[in-house]
């Protein structure tokens, strides 16, 4: 191909290319196109429908197929001697007369159509030949369904808003007909409001499924597909109940006990062995909730939300709380819960869960909720025994007295460690908390009203008790600081890293005579470090500071995050919390002070950076968090600093100088941790000597 042919043909290219542009079609063109093709198509379909007209009648099989499923799984009118049988959109009539014809209607596309006019194919004018279709294909429907599940057909439509409620002092619960289940859990105590107005209500309404499902072959009878009849037996008991046959009754009873936070729910049946055969020995339990949120600080509520459950062998875990897991647990439970912050929905199996898989999503973007959670569990069942599975709900608060005290209520032979749904953290904290911590803070709260005052006494006596460690750390430090002098004297008369033993000997040597060790002011802070953890794990779940005000703080459970910042800072937020800011503040001079005890020379600049680097790094760590824990850390600091202001005039370091010279002058016997000391930096130097003699021969 020679160069002007190349060109030609890419000129004719480019003149196709540009008359294909100028000649594409608009965008109205398009959509005017689409809008025909769409056209075409509906009427083409119309075309290929049959008209009402030429949609034949039934056969009579047919018709004796209805007529037969009717009277098989509708109900009977004693009064009108009339069978009725319900089904999705169908609702289909048949007197007891073997030559009676079938009655009813069918409602779609808006339509109500008499059944009569189905069977027999005798349309009106308005009906179309597409809802004729649509009429047809809905009785049919429901004629298999009948067939298919039997008596439990009859209850697989109904009347989406029928409920019947029960209260106490409590809670108020609303029973839905719909599955027969608690549609909704309200808690009436007033201090029991969630973030954005109304009652808090563990368990709301289209939020919250259950159901028991029992499978025969392939057929599965799922309790939440029907609609129950539903009773009040007395002031604390409703029944709901469903009868698909003949003597057959299978229902779900609910009793809650006054001024209580359980609700008992027994599966009852009578005669279930006629549709459910005596070998199927377990019943499947479904649980699914989208957990609303309830506190005004989000982030920390969500990191504490999270399924619980109780294993038979008595210990209790549960899934992340932070991200999505999934779990399947093959050995028997005692009781699943889905925990929110501050309030449960657990429930306990009298008979035990033989298996469960249990999954929660995090719902990060969801201003409304805050988790996904579900169970799917296994329970031993018997068709011919009248209450074959028996469990306990609770759905209340997440007070330790409050779950402390129902354990007798629900079995006295077995302690369900319900008070493990409050996370106070690891045994060794956990003790301190449930001995010391929430009896102190309970006494406190018989007495007075303002949470603020009782932190503050709670601060107090904890300072008190851990008084005795301070005081021996800060003498610790006064020691220390004596000695400074004397241990610089001798990093000066011993310098290098040739003489690190010696210096090091030396050191330890005058720490014998003074009678000091610069491990004792460690040892205290240690012991007290336990207790720290322990109230950092208190605060965040005490439901006694939810809604409790004190100072600008409106709620001391979550922050009070008053002053704005003009954009969002990644783990701090948009807003800074002032008791955190004023907690860092006060933790800086703390630091400072602190540094100031410490004997001349002794911190390195890096380390001095760091431990101003801190107090920074928890305001950002804290900043979130509850304002009665940032409130607790702000007093316990301002204590400390008072303390080390008392002990500054109390006690005398020339005083502790003469002790200490008194003690150096008292012949001393070596403890035996000294002398295993002074033994292991014999034979390092002894070993340090023999390597500089094998270094001197391979140089000669």
């Amino acid at each position: 191909m020679n160069k002007n042919t190349l060109i030609g043909l890419l000129l004719m290219g480019a003149i196709i290319m540009v008359f294909t542009y100028l000649n594409k079609p608009s965008q109205e063109e398009l959509d005017r196109r689409e809008k025909e093709r769409q056209e075409q198509l509906a009427e083409q379909e119309k075309k290929s429908q049959p008209a009402a007209e030429s949609i034949t009648a039934m056969s009579e099989a047919a018709i004796e197929n209805i007529k037969s499923a009717v009277r098989t799984s509708g109900t009977l009118d004693q009064a009108t001697g009339m069978y009725t049988l319900t089904g999705k959109n169908v609702i289909l009539t048949l007197s007891a007369d073997s030559a009676a014809k079938v009655g009813g209607t069918v409602t779609v596309g808006g339509q109500t159509i008499p059944a009569s006019d189905v069977v027999n194919a005798t349309y009106g004018p308005e009906v179309s030949n597409a809802v004729a279709g649509e009429a047809l294909a809905a009785l049919n429907a429901a004629v298999d369904a009948s067939v298919r599940y039997k008596g439990f057909a009859h209850y697989m439509s109904g009347n989406d808003s029928a409920s019947v409620e029960l209260a106490n002092k409590n809670m108020r619960l609303t029973i839905a007909s719909k599955g027969g289940v608690i549609a909704q859990a309200e808690l009436l105590d007033k201090q029991y409001n969630k973030y954005g107005g109304g009652q808090v209500c563990p368990i709301s309404a289209g939020d919250d499924m259950y159901g028991f499902q029992l499978s025969v072959g392939d057929l599965i009878y799922d309790t939440r597909d029907y609609y129950f009849d539903l009773k009040n037996e007395s002031d604390t008991t409703v029944v709901a109940t469903i009868m698909p046959g003949d003597g057959v009754m299978l229902g779900i009873r609910y009793t809650l006990p006054k001024d209580s936070y359980l609700v008992k729910m027994d599966l009852i049946q009578n005669n279930m062995q006629a549709i459910i055969p005596q070998s199927k020995s377990s019943i499947e339990f479904a649980w699914d909730q989208t957990m609303a949120r309830n506190e005004a600080g989000r982030m920390f509520e969500s990191d504490n939300s999270a399924v619980y459950y109780m294993k038979g062998n008595g210990d209790v875990d549960n899934l992340s709380e932070r991200s999505d897991e999934t779990e399947s647990v093959k050995e028997p439970l005692e009781w699943v819960a889905f925990k929110n912050q501050f309030f449960s929905t657990a429930l306990i199996s009298m008979n035990g869960f033989e298996k469960a898989e249990l999954s929660s999503t995090v719902l990060k973007e969801d201003p409304k909720f805050v988790k996904k959670m579900s169970m799917t569990s296994t329970t031993g069942y018997n068709s011919a025994l009248e209450q074959p599975a028996s469990f306990v709900f609770f759905i209340g608060p997440n007070s330790y007295p409050l779950l402390s005290d129902l354990q007798e209520s629900i079995v006295a032979d077995k302690n369900l460690k319900l008070t493990n749904l409050i996370p106070l953290g690891w045994a060794l904290f956990r003790w301190i908390n449930t001995w010391i911590v929430i009896p102190v803070f309970t006494f406190l709260g018989q007495f007075i009203s303002n949470y603020g005052i009782i932190i503050l006494l709670l601060t107090i006596f904890i300072k008190l008790i851990l008084f005795p460690f301070t005081y021996k750390s800060y003498m610790s430090q006064a020691k220390m600081r004596v000695l400074a002098p004397e241990i610089k004297e001798i990093n000066e008369k011993y310098p290098g890293n040739e003489n690190a033993m010696k210096r090091q000997q030396e050191t330890m040597a005058l720490y014998s005579r003074a009678g000091a060790n610069p491990m004792s002011g460690c040892l205290p802070m240690l012991l007290q470090l336990p207790i720290l953890i322990a109230m950092f794990r208190f605060f965040p779940s005490a439901i006694e500071l939810r809604g409790e005000s004190f100072l600008w703080a409106s709620d001391l459970s979550a922050p009070d995050a008053i002053i704005p910042l003009p954009f969002n800072v990644p783990m701090l937020g948009d807003r800074l919390s002032l008791f955190c800011l004023l907690m860092t503040a006060v933790n800086i001079i703390y630091t400072r002070i602190n540094m100031q005890n410490q004997p001349g020379g002794m911190t390195s600049p890096a380390m001095k950076w760091m431990m101003y680097l801190m107090p920074v790094m928890f305001l950002v760590f804290f900043n979130q968090y509850a304002a009665g824990l940032s409130y607790y850390y702000l007093l316990s600091l301002l204590i400390t600093i008072i303390q080390t202001y008392v002990f500054r005039r109390v006690v005398d370091e020339e005083k502790v100088r003469a002790t200490m010279k008194a003690n150096a002058a008292k012949p001393k016997k070596k403890s035996g941790f000294m002398a295993r000391l002074e033994e292991a930096q014999r034979k390092q130097q002894a070993m340090l000597r023999e390597q500089e003699k094998q270094r001197g021969k391979k140089r000669k």
